[in-house]
Parts: structure tokens; C-alpha cells; sequence
């Protein structure tokens, strides 16, 4: 009876280490991963330079092993310390940490298996859970809040952008011509969203003073397109630090649900208690 006491209280105690940043040692924990994750990903950057590879290949080779064994360990732990390990497994993240681990292992199976390094950089998308750490976590939920909340209007200003690139490029298309670049309305469309956007290529230019004149209005308005979609998530940020509500890292061993608020003591999404 003893020894089963135990054993739960060991799995609680990794489980709050792991999922959690309230405690000193999950805060030590995610520091720790966020460390590692960024050297892995310098790690595949220095392999993709073929002469530093050449030079250093078993010195890389061997970091990356210690770090894959790493995050290996951190995956099986995060399995076995929640009941019901298939939701963590498909979820979000625990797709992004098996395929960003997986490479390695397969490397010594398969032949010509490099090019599966690039999956490794996945490891970055991992920072954004680490992001719950305490400090970040109200940040991090408000911008959250605050993109789904605009996320109707930004769809209905992306769309009219477009509309507006398409009728731009097509004018473009009948001022300019094929002698000046604008050989078609999707290569004039093209043109129409580098220029507005104000990336500006080069790679066509208006010639004509008429078309000049166009591309002039277009940049300028091109800087004030900018500025709405900042406009529109920054007015929801700013309701939704009005309304805030408090919430916390913790995570519930049953379902992995998180988002708590404080002083919780059962999850709101399952009802065990936290």
C-alpha cells in the first residue's frame, strides 16, 4: 500500500515539475527546455552550412544525440504522468514534440535521411508552452483572446485587400501591357500586393507615367493598410485587458486541460480535482 502511495505521489510531483511553472522547479524546468531548444535549432542551422558540418560533423552529431536522448525522456515522462496519456499524444503539441524527435531514431534506419533534420526545427514551435510561464502567461492569453475576437474582421480586410490587388493589377494590366512587364493579370495581381505591401521587389516596374502615378498612390496607401490589422487587435486587447480573468500554469493530470483560474481546485473541463 505503501509503495503505491508513493509511486502516485512521484507521478504527481513529475507532473507538476513538467506541465506546470508555478513552482520553482517547473520554472527551472522550462528555462532548462528552452535552453535546449534553441540549441537544437542553432544545432540544424550549423548543419545545413556544409563546410561547418564537414568540419564538426561528429561534434554536432553527438550535441544532437544528447539532446534528442533529452527530449526523448521529457516525452515518455509527460506520457506516463497523465491518465490519459492519448491526450497529450494527439494533441498539438505532442504531434510537434514526436515529429520533431522522431528524426534522429530514423536516421539510423534510413539511408540519405538528412533532409528529415529540417523537422527538428519544429522544436521552436515547443517555446510557445513554455511561454505559460508565470510572467508571460496574462500576456500571452490576452493576445490569444484578443486575435480570436478579431479574427472576423481581419478575414473581411484580408478579403478586401484582395479584391482591391485583383482590380489594381488588372488596371495595370491595361495601362502598362506585356512590353512593360505586366505580361498577365495574375503577373499585374502580383505586382499589385508586392507593391502594396511595400516589399517592392523590382522585378516590374511601371513605365509609363500614368502607371508611376498609380504606384505611387498604391505605396502610399500601402502604409496605412499596414497599420489596421494592428489597429483592430490592439482595440480587442485592450477589452479584453478590461475584462481580464486570472488564470494560472496549472494542468490537469486527467485531461491536460489548462487555463485554470486561481484558487481552483477542480478541473473545469473534466471535473478532477487539480
Amino acid at each position: 500500500m505503501k509503495k503505491e502511495i508513493k509511486k502516485t505521489d512521484w507521478k504527481e510531483r513529475i507532473h507538476e515539475i513538467i506541465y506546470e511553472a508555478e513552482t520553482k522547479e517547473g520554472k527551472l524546468f522550462d528555462v532548462i527546455l528552452l535552453i535546449a531548444i534553441i540549441a537544437s535549432v542553432i544545432l540544424v542551422m550549423l548543419e545545413s552550412i556544409k563546410s561547418f558540418d564537414d568540419k564538426y560533423h561528429d561534434v554536432l552529431n553527438i550535441l544532437e544525440w544528447i539532446i534528442t536522448i533529452l527530449f526523448s525522456i521529457e516525452y515518455i515522462l509527460r506520457i506516463i504522468t497523465i491518465k490519459k496519456p492519448s491526450k497529450y499524444i494527439f494533441s498539438f503539441y505532442g504531434i510537434i514534440d514526436f515529429l520533431s524527435t522522431i528524426p534522429k531514431y530514423l536516421s539510423l534506419i534510413l539511408i540519405n535521411s538528412h533532409h528529415l533534420a529540417a523537422f527538428r526545427a519544429l522544436r521552436l514551435l515547443r517555446v510557445f508552452r513554455i511561454l505559460k510561464l508565470a510572467r508571460y502567461i496574462g500576456a500571452s492569453n490576452n493576445l490569444m483572446i484578443a486575435l480570436k475576437a478579431s479574427r472576423a474582421k481581419i478575414a473581411v480586410f484580408i478579403f478586401f485587400i484582395v479584391i482591391i490587388c485583383i482590380i489594381l493589377g488588372t488596371i495595370m494590366y491595361m495601362i502598362e501591357g506585356a512590353e512593360n512587364g505586366f505580361t498577365s493579370i495574375p503577373r499585374s495581381v502580383y505586382w499589385a500586393i508586392v507593391t502594396l505591401t511595400t516589399v517592392g521587389f523590382g522585378d516590374i516596374a511601371p513605365q509609363t507615367p500614368f502607371g508611376q502615378l498609380i504606384a505611387s498612390v498604391i505605396m502610399i496607401l500601402g502604409y496605412g493598410i499596414i497599420a489596421i490589422p494592428t489597429g483592430i487587435v490592439s482595440s480587442e486587447m485592450t477589452k479584453t485587458a478590461d475584462n481580464k480573468i486570472h488564470t494560472n500554469t496549472q494542468a490537469c493530470a486527467n485531461c491536460s486541460a489548462e487555463k485554470h483560474k486561481d484558487n481552483a481546485q477542480f478541473c473545469y473541463n473534466c471535473g478532477d480535482k487539480l
